[in-house]
């Protein structure tokens, strides 16, 4: 049975042979993938089974390819909702539960009817029940405490954390990219 090109990203390594980003995984399209083969932007590490041909040409889609240029990360990330609860490791600061995005909130330790500011060093990952149970008091008030004071991570830091949720599907091609702090089999 032939696997449809749809279900063939490519996994973008840096220059250092790095992914672009952990969460998301940085993945292109085959598309997209196929363009910067021609436009001679990367290099292709491993490739899929799967082929694609023009009526004067044929290739094998790539699985991995890296830039050939390096690109800089920025060195402070975009403060979103998502990216303080990757700081926080999508776990509530207040009872330490791991939920997923859709049950979360962030919640402001000083809180905006008080003066406290939307940003990083205010502001925490927090599930639905703590932030109502907190409420609208400051933690010497409420008894609650965050477990991590909030911070201004490094895009470096947020790259690491990610790295600890991949997406459901891996392709095997892409393992040796993804895991280089797992324990090498005997």
């Amino acid at each position: 049975m032939s696997v449809s090109v749809e279900s063939c990203p490519a996994l973008v390594l840096n220059a250092d042979f790095r992914p672009l980003s952990y969460f998301p995984l940085s993945l292109w399209c085959w598309q997209d993938t196929v363009k910067a083969v021609f436009l001679d932007r990367v290099n292709i590490v491993s490739e899929y089974d799967r082929v694609v041909r023009s009526p004067s040409f044929e290739m094998r889609l790539p699985s991995v390819i890296a830039l050939k240029d390096y690109i800089h990360t920025a060195r402070r990330p975009a403060f979103t909702r998502f990216n303080v609860f990757l700081r926080d490791r999508f776990t509530c600061q207040y009872c330490g539960g791991k939920y997923v995005t859709n049950d979360l909130t962030f919640d402001h330790i000083v809180p905006r009817s008080r003066g406290g500011r939307t940003m990083w060093t205010n502001v925490v990952t927090a599930c639905g029940t703590c932030n109502l149970t907190k409420g609208s008091r400051i933690p010497s008030e409420s008894g609650m405490y965050p477990r991590h004071y909030p911070f201004q991570p490094s895009s470096f830091e947020l790259q690491e954390n990610g790295r600890g949720y991949p997406p459901n599907y891996l392709h095997e091609s892409w393992r040796d990219f993804l895991y280089w702090d797992s324990e090498l089999e005997n």
